[in-house]
């Protein structure tokens, strides 16, 4: 069943479906009008000639590369020796057919130096077996169509070069279509990348936040301060119901093409504990779609890190819209006296995430403490992206 859906394949490509017809056509021709054809001396002779020359044309049918160059070179002189001998014998010069196909087979499977070198001794032979009395055509047929004979090798040749060509352009197509898929895979790799970094980001907001809070209670609790406590867990429920919204955000950002840049950043602001501000320099305009959720995340992870590390801090969030470049900073004060950094805080991901994120659509992050100024003890993190 594999080789005849091979045999099947083979004929429906369309070269091969042409090379069969017209070897068909060219063995119908040469039985019709090659003569004399008998079953005792000279018709008989011929008859076998012309057996001999159907097979040996039928090997132009072999698929390319089945034949090593030495056995094709073998078969394609034993075409054009029958060839020249079966034209010694016909009156019709239709036997002169084989030549010319063995001439053109030959300049489409041998190299073209070897190929032009087989074609001369072609012409060379036809055109003997015609001009001397080698056979009973001798007067019939003139030698200057044996001479020809070797001319379609340039045909063989010129389809050679079409075919090689061919050949070229779908290896071509193949390596396109594998460098293809390739970039696919990556920029899926990356994609799940920026997934999980979104996901961290989310999540790291909102459990920081509620992990404060429930320090405060759990402290307020121990102080006998159990309206303080009550408020403080309100507060953690209200970052949990806050870490909830982000999530679907997220989730909606991944599916959808928009983001609301500004509304998303005072919400991140208005749901976080301690006191934030949001400014804007600048004409406010709407941003690609990948820039949007970088700045976003960027402002997840800055704001993550202040309420870490700085819990109580109060936090600045700059955007500054520009002709060249979008700026974005996030600047958190030096922690106010008697707070410390949440219990197990880092997971070490945050700013190399962030990074990662920026270069993607060619921005710079440069993230730092604050040595002067009146915030100095603080932290600030800059992002400046492209427009």
């Amino acid at each position: 069943m594999h080789r005849l859906r091979a045999v099947i394949r083979w004929f429906t490509e369309d070269n091969n479906l042409f090379q069969f017809f017209t070897t068909a056509t060219g063995i119908a021709v040469c039985a019709v009008l090659v003569n004399p054809i008998g079953t005792s001396g000279t018709g008989l002779a011929v008859l076998c000639l012309l057996v001999v020359n159907s097979v040996l044309l039928c090997t132009r049918l072999i698929p390319v590369g089945v034949l090593p160059p030495g056995p094709q070179t073998a078969v394609l002189g034993a075409a054009a020796v029958s060839a020249a001998a079966l034209m010694s014998q016909d009156h019709s010069g239709a036997a002169s057919l084989f030549a010319f196909y063995a001439a053109g087979h030959a300049g489409f499977r041998l190299a073209q130096q070897r190929a032009l070198t087989f074609a001369v001794l072609t012409s060379v032979l036809c055109a003997s077996v015609l001009l001397f009395p080698i056979g009973s055509a001798y007067g019939h047929v003139s030698w200057y169509l044996g001479a020809l004979t070797g001319i379609s090798v340039l045909v063989g040749i010129s389809n050679r070069s079409q075919a090689d060509a061919l050949s070229s352009a779908r290896a071509a197509a193949e390596q396109a279509e594998l460098a293809s898929r390739s970039e696919a895979r990556a920029e899926a790799l990356a994609e799940r990348a920026r997934i999980a970094r979104d996901v961290h980001d989310v999540l790291a907001h909102s459990l920081a936040g509620v992990n404060m809070q429930l320090e405060v209670t759990d402290a307020l609790l121990e102080a006998g301060a159990v309206d303080e406590a009550r408020q403080a867990a309100q507060r953690a429920q209200s970052l949990v119901r806050a870490g909830l919204t982000e999530v679907q955000r997220t989730v909606r950002d991944l599916r959808e093409d928009a983001l609301p840049l500004l509304e998303t950043l005072r919400s991140m602001l208005g749901s976080s504990p301690g006191t934030g501000t949001l400014t804007l320099d600048g004409s406010p305009h709407e941003l690609p779609v990948r820039p949007a959720q970088v700045i976003v995340r960027c402002a997840q992870e800055a704001l993550t890190n202040a309420h870490k590390y700085a819990p109580g801090a109060p936090v600045r969030l700059r955007l500054g819209y520009g002709t060249e470049e979008t700026t974005f900073e996030v600047v958190n004060s030096a922690p106010p006296d008697g707070s410390r950094p949440l219990a197990g805080a880092g997971s070490g991901m945050g700013l190399v995430g962030m990074r990662e994120r920026v270069e993607l659509v060619g921005g710079t992050v440069t993230a730092g403490p604050i040595v002067d100024g009146d915030d100095a003890g603080g932290w600030r993190v800059r992002v400046v992206i492209p427009a």
